[in-house]
């Protein structure tokens, strides 16, 4: 029985070994890791603050320089007025019209009391 025994064994060897599978390698795609997620997430966060930091700072900026127009130009108009009141006066304080205007309201010039003050 023993030889039948190791015939039984070398058969079942025999049949096993043209059995082998052959290892077939399947390549799975790279995928992306959480690392590289949470680097990309942060450069997408830091370009979307800086870009909204950016277009802040133009508003803030275009809004300053329409309120230094708006300055401007209305300290443009208070100096012209400023010179129209200043030859206004210039033209009202000759002492022809002064003169005038004392002899209009009845007063008249009494010279021993007049002195002449100059500029």
């Amino acid at each position: 029985m023993s030889n039948l025994a190791h015939k039984i064994q070398r058969n079942h060897e025999h049949q096993q070994q043209p059995t082998r599978k052959q290892h077939v390698v399947i390549r799975k795609k790279a995928r992306i890791t959480l690392g590289e997620k949470l680097l990309i997430g942060l450069f997408l966060a830091l370009v979307t603050f800086s870009s909204i930091h950016l277009v802040s700072n133009h508003v803030t900026i275009y809004d300053v320089n329409k309120e230094i127009r708006v300055i401007e130009t209305s300290l443009q108009e208070q100096q012209l007025a400023n010179r129209d009141l200043q030859l206004k006066v210039a033209e009202l304080s000759t002492s022809d019209r002064i003169l005038q205007k004392a002899k209009e309201l009845g007063l008249t010039i009494n010279e021993s009391s007049v002195k002449n003050v100059r500029d």
